[in-house]
């Protein structure tokens, strides 16, 4: 390859909550760890595909839920600096860490314990708050699909009575100390009637969010991962189409390619740029081809599940970019590899039933793949993926079945899992 890495520097997985089943800790353990980075992850328990990695040092188990008090997690994060007694990269994979990261940079780079790309405070929170990103593209002229913030129920039985329906309702927060949120993540709600009933549970303070549905028959679903350097230039910029996911059309990615887009590449680049972020970012985009229009569906301020699915002709993906950008190295250009696919194996055999259900197809995705990664299967680390059946086979094969009976949900609403990561 033509960079090398700093081998002194380690790399840390950091995650709060309870998804052990999480592909993309295991592709950034696997890509720095082949270059020789020492790897580090926090994990639920020492049996999760992440901890059983031939590229993990070790583990460090802590069973959270990234609703403890900011507090308790920094002391935990800061009593792992002193087992690993080195600067380390540090590599958030849900919307948690990376908040926690950013509102306690000082304590958390004190002593030059961690290390990570510095950003506006307050930033990534905005980002991964529903409402917080709806705001900021509506300030910075980037299209998103129109939203409603109520207040209470009588603002919702106002909307009820003259949007156009189906409407979509998520979580306003992406992650919140109340015990129960009020959706169970993407919520299809087909009919006025329908929205007012599940709204009965909402409480006083619903704390939705009510979006314009995006029909799929006149969408496309795109993907864009990049890092992004203290001036938020560019260091690594990809993006790529995504075939299916799982729950259908509302879940995480279970298939996707490498597709050229320069015109959705110049789009993040000056959203990036004006609104002033630093570091990884994975924002979900629909084409609307009504209007023409990519509108911003999801800013996820950390590594994405299938960042993996991108990586240069110089071998450079968004963790590697990070790792060589934050210990002070070059970050090679190069092409992305155009035609390329990834695959979620547990998760992509069900999509495809329920896609070929619903006659959905994807215009840009490639007659025939140039290569092929898969998120669990690697002949260098076999471990991840025996692990991942022997736990899938068991809660995940009930989760899996809960999650496609309600995609099969006709004219009620349709739910996708709150933690896609």
């Amino acid at each position: 390859m033509p960079f090398e890495v700093d081998r002194d520097v380690p790399g840390l997985i950091v995650k709060f909550g309870d998804y052990p089943l999480h592909h993309g800790g295991v592709g950034a353990i696997r890509s720095l760890g082949r270059l020789g980075v020492p790897m580090y992850a926090i994990t639920e328990d020492r049996y999760t595909p992440a901890a059983s990695s031939r590229y993990l040092r070790r583990a460090f188990p802590w069973r959270t839920t990234g609703a403890e008090e900011p507090e308790r997690l920094v002391e935990g994060m800061l009593r792992i600096a002193r087992r690993i007694g080195r600067p380390t990269v540090l590599i958030p994979t849900d919307e948690e860490a990376a908040v926690l990261i950013a509102e306690h940079q000082e304590e958390l780079a004190g002593g030059g314990k961690f290390l990570f790309p510095r950003v506006e405070r307050d930033l990534p929170r905005r980002l991964a708050s529903k409402q917080g990103l709806h705001e900021l593209c509506v300030e910075h002229g980037v299209a998103s699909p129109a939203a409603a913030f109520p207040e209470s129920y009588a603002d919702i039985e106002e909307f009820a009575a003259s949007a156009r329906f189906p409407v979509v309702a998520k979580n306003r927060e992406a992650f919140t100390r109340r015990k129960q949120p009020a959706v169970n993540g993407t919520t299809k709600i087909a009919t006025p009637e329908g929205l007012l009933e599940l709204a009965r549970d909402w409480g006083r303070q619903p704390g939705v969010i009510l979006q314009e549905y995006l029909p799929r028959e006149q969408a496309e679903d795109w993907i864009v991962h990049a890092y992004f350097d203290a001036d938020s230039a560019p260091l690594a910029l990809f993006t790529g189409v995504k075939v299916r996911s799982w729950p259908p059309h509302a879940g995480m990615t279970a298939h996707a390619y490498v597709v050229d887009n320069p015109e959705l590449a110049d789009l993040a680049a000056r959203f990036i740029k004006q609104i002033g972020f630093t570091g990884v970012i994975d924002l979900d985009l629909r084409f609307d081809r009504r209007d023409g229009q990519y509108k911003l569906l999801d800013f996820n301020p950390r590594m994405g599940a299938q960042f993996r699915l991108f990586e240069s002709e110089s071998g450079i993906d968004v963790v590697r970019a990070m790792h060589l950008d934050l210990t002070g190295r070059a970050v090679p250009e190069g092409e992305q590899r155009a035609g390329h696919r990834y695959v979620v194996e547990n998760i992509d055999l069900p999509a495809l039933i329920a896609y070929r259900r619903s006659g959905y197809t994807t215009p840009h995705a490639p007659a025939r793949a140039t290569g092929t990664e898969l998120a669990w299967l690697a002949t260098d680390d076999l471990r991840p993926l025996f692990t991942m059946l022997a736990r899938f086979a068991g809660p995940g094969a009930r989760h899996l079945h809960q999650l496609w009976r309600t995609s099969r949900r006709g004219s009620g609403t349709t739910k996708a899992k709150a933690k896609t990561k």
